[in-house]
């Protein structure tokens, strides 16, 4: 009798397991691009490997990425924002940690695109801020894709423009997130 009662048990805690799994979405391929639009000089880097988790189930949400992974079309660029502006050895990683504000306006069993408003703390170079952004999730055949643009003020994180490059680098950076999401297998 005690047998008998243990495999509906048993299948249970391994069904709501796997259910638990399916409300997770998950990437290490997601992208993180940055653009300066200065008097002299735009500049512009892509990060692809972002990793991002996704609860659909509270809308919390969390992303890092590695400050050395963003690739510039000039090498120099990239030598100057890991040793002088972000310093990259000090402050390996920028990470965003918050939520949808508007979660349950999001249906995750239905195809389709959804506005969202992505709310939380952004921390970068050692400084963590509030950060606020309009975005989109698009459910497509049980997979994500997250979207959302905004900017950033450099001085907000205390990295410094020197004033010699004033006119190359601007201290208002547009960010431009995008990740596509799988449910997270556990």
């Amino acid at each position: 009798m005690f047998k008998k009662s243990l495999v509906p048990l048993a299948s249970f805690i391994l069904l709501a397991a796997s259910v638990n799994a399916q409300d997770r979405y998950f990437t290490k391929t997601g992208k993180i691009e940055f653009f300066s639009k200065a008097t002299m000089e735009d500049i512009e880097a892509k990060n692809k490997t972002v990793t991002a988790v996704l609860d659909s189930k509270t809308g919390a949400m969390q992303f890092s990425v590695q400050m050395k992974g963003f690739e510039f079309e000039k090498a120099l660029m990239q030598q100057h924002f890991n040793e002088n502006y972000v310093e990259s050895n000090k402050f390996p990683k920028a990470e965003f940690k918050g939520a949808l504000t508007n979660n349950s306006s999001v249906n995750y069993t239905k195809d389709g695109t959804y506005v969202v408003t992505v709310k939380g703390k952004l921390t970068l170079h050692g400084v963590t801020k509030d950060v606020e952004a309009p975005g989109t999730i698009k459910v497509d055949g049980g997979k994500l894709e997250g979207k959302s643009t905004f900017n950033i003020r450099l001085s907000d994180y205390k990295i410094s423009i020197p004033s010699v490059v004033k006119e190359k680098v601007s201290n208002s950076i547009k960010i431009i997130v995008d990740t596509k999401l799988e449910p997270l297998k556990s």
